[in-house]
């Protein structure tokens, strides 16, 4: 104990009851304010005040300094505000730009897919040829377009490439359709698009040529081995497959009321009118049931080519009103054609406008 107060600090000597009061404080006060020459005599010291004018000065600038940087931190935090919001903006707007580039792509998507689907169901339709039974006029691969309008503006005509369902003629009728709404609309929407593409599943379509009309006599053959239509043989060899004869089987049929008389070109592969004889109807098919007339090969690209009605029956269908030339179902389809083409250039234009935009997207540069 003795030990620890002979060693205290001397820093603390200046305080009461410890050696000789004052003795410190003194020797600092003669170390700091000591005359120059050393007399020993002890002034005030002026560095003290000085000190503490400092001091008291500078805690005099720190009072109103506080606030100060209190405003300048809030400025500096307004301007960056205002800094991310600005530069938020542009991202919002880009963003927003985005959003409508896909909203009109889109919109223009839909748009024409309803628009091919109002075609396709009331004007023009493609088909895919699955079959050799049309060879060589239609090859197994062929694409062809089938106008729909043209049997409400003329009656068919012999010669006519048709596509009909066979539905109870030569196929039996099809299951009764879903008492669901839901599902049967659902079923008829997904028909509707895939046939979009000349593919229609489930569908008993056939294609074939028309050699009979109702209440003609059609019988095969003469004695030159001709199929004769009322008792006018039929030149065949422009359009049957080469190295096949008109018929091999025999026949002779009136063709009832309401219904055609149907064959393909290639005679000897052919499963039509001749081979359902004892189909309801006697082979023939209700004119009800034809979708429309083939009048163009539309692919591939290197067949393609109009459809017309061969020259052998332009005696039969003398009598006829024709708008059985080509171009007749070519200038319908050419004007139902216009909504797709405007709806084409409409959207290779806004999506051209649209790409040149696309560097100022976020991220690109």
């Amino acid at each position: 104990m003795n030990d620890d107060r002979s060693m205290g600090d001397p820093a603390v000597t200046g305080s009461g009851g410890l050696g000789h009061p004052g003795s410190d404080a003194d020797s600092v006060a003669s170390a700091d304010g000591e005359m120059p020459g050393g007399t020993g005599t002890m002034t005030p010291s002026s560095r003290a005040p000085a000190d503490g004018a400092e001091t008291l000065t500078a805690g005099a600038g720190d009072g109103p300094a506080g606030p100060a940087r209190g405003a300048d931190g809030g400025a500096h935090r307004a301007a960056g505000a205002q800094r991310a919001g600005a530069s938020r903006r542009p991202r919002q707007s880009r963003t927003r730009r985005r959003l409508n580039w896909w909203v009109e792509l889109i919109s223009l998507f839909a748009l024409a897919l309803v628009i091919m689907l109002v075609i396709k169901t009331y004007v023009v339709q493609a088909f895919y040829i699955p079959s050799s039974s049309m060879e060589n006029t239609l090859d197994i691969g062929d694409k062809v377009l089938v106008n729909k309008l043209i049997y409400h503006f003329r009656s068919i005509e012999r010669g006519d490439i048709v596509v009909f369902n066979g539905e109870g003629s030569w196929d039996p009728p099809s299951p009764p359709a879903s008492s669901d709404p839901v599902v049967r609309l659902a079923g008829q929407f997904g028909h509707a698009v895939v046939g979009l593409f000349g593919i229609s599943p489930g569908v008993h379509d056939y294609i074939k040529r028309v050699i009979g009309l109702p209440g003609d006599h059609v019988a095969c053959c003469d004695a030159e081995g001709r199929v004769t239509v009322n008792g006018v043989p039929l030149n065949e060899k422009s359009y049957l497959y080469p190295g096949n004869i008109p018929s091999v089987t025999r026949f002779s049929i009136t063709v009832p009321a309401g219904r055609l008389w149907v064959m393909g070109d290639h005679r000897n592969v052919s499963y039509d009118s001749r081979g359902h004889v004892g189909d309801p109807g006697g082979g023939t098919i209700p004119e009800g049931q034809v979708v429309g007339r083939a009048f163009v090969v539309l692919w591939p690209p290197s067949r393609f080519r109009v459809l017309p009605i061969p020259g052998t029956f332009t005696a039969l269908n003398a009598s006829s009103h024709a708008l059985g030339a080509p171009a007749a179902p070519a200038a319908v389809a050419a004007v139902a054609a216009l909504p797709l083409t405007w709806v084409e250039r409409r959207a290779r234009r806004r999506l051209g406008r649209l790409a040149g935009r696309r560097p100022r997207w976020p991220g690109r540069r």
